[in-house]
């Protein structure tokens, strides 16, 4: 019997020998700058306040957020994702403080804006879900159902207070449809044409949200099942990115992006626009969970999920591992 080493054929084991070798010919690189970070900053606080099901993760006071910020430019990454968490007895049906320009995500991006200006993309969540008493994301009608129009409304309104507050890119999230038409209009009849939209493309109804609710201490009963995306389907997503792009989304993005790879490949290959994916909070959470078991290996952990990510398609990564991942590369 022949012994496969004495084939003359190349053999791809010799491409793995050494740390160098492998680093020469790997196919996908992470860099700090494929990293957003995403940020909850809570109003009335004076010290951050921990995240119980996200080790490491806090909900920021206006001082801690602005520090935060340094420090991501300081390690490279390109972007910062605020979410605003304000006070409860301020939260009414239709998120007033979303559209208030003292609401607290507005007050954190002026702070953000004034802390690092132009070195770091300072983007917005628009949604009304942090700000609402019934924690939806949208306006409700008489029979308790979302309300795509008036919630529409909501978003116009949303988008020019965060422009003024100084996002540089606002992601609209609550899934409605022409939301990203609706936002773009808003943005240009305030002549803020320089404001990108990072559409939620792909947004999937998913259990991975849970430590994200506590984050933002949100007051949803229920689900989001009948404006979220169905996890079973893909070709949606499809309709989802043709409606998107045509609506003036100047990126997309899937989310959450683990269980959902195939998803991110397929809008990665079919759009010239840049690609985000969200690494979400139960995705983190079950990592740091797993290593603080002794489980997995948190690091290695880490980083290999980020790059699964960047394989698959991704040019831009929402994860909470955002400034540690990159002081690592």
């Amino acid at each position: 019997m022949t012994k496969y080493g004495s084939f003359p054929g190349a053999r791809p084991r010799r491409l793995r020998t050494t740390p160098v070798m492998r680093r020469m010919v790997a196919e996908t690189r992470l860099s700090p700058a494929d990293f957003i970070l995403p940020a909850f900053v809570r109003e009335g606080v004076s010290e951050p306040v921990p995240i119980g099901s996200m080790p490491g993760v806090v909900q920021h006071s206006r001082d801690s957020l602005r520090k935060a910020a340094v420090e991501a430019v300081e390690a490279g990454v390109s972007g910062i994702m605020l979410f605003g968490v304000p006070e409860e007895s301020k939260k009414d049906a239709v998120g007033t403080p979303g559209t208030d320009p003292d609401g607290i995500l507005q007050v954190a991006l002026r702070d953000v804006r004034a802390e690092v200006g132009d070195d770091l993309l300072v983007m917005s969540d628009l949604c009304l879900d942090e700000c609402t008493d019934h924690g939806h994301c949208g306006v409700l009608d008489a029979e308790g159902r979302v309300d795509n129009d008036a919630t529409l409304e909501r978003y116009a309104e949303m988008a020019q207070v965060q422009a003024d507050a100084g996002a540089h890119v606002l992601g609209p999230s609550g899934m409605m449809d022409g939301q990203i038409g609706v936002v773009r209009d808003a943005l240009d009849q305030i002549g803020r044409e320089d404001v990108a939209v990072l559409a939620y493309t792909a947004k999937y109804s998913s259990a991975f949200y849970g430590p994200f609710r506590e984050a933002v201490a949100s007051s949803l009963q229920g689900d989001r099942r009948t404006y979220q995306q169905d996890p079973a389907n893909l070709r949606e997503s499809m309709r989802e990115l043709a409606l998107d792009l045509e609506e003036g989304a100047d990126m997309v993005m899937v989310k959450p992006a683990g269980p959902y790879l195939d998803v991110l490949a397929k809008v990665a290959q079919s759009t010239d626009v840049p690609v985000a994916a969200y690494q979400i909070s139960g995705e983190y959470a079950m990592i740091e969970a797993a290593a603080e078991k002794g489980w997995v290996d948190r690091d290695r952990a880490i980083m290999e999920s980020l790059l699964g990510i960047k394989r698959a398609g991704a040019q831009n990564i929402l994860t909470y591992w955002a400034v540690e991942a990159a002081r690592r590369l």
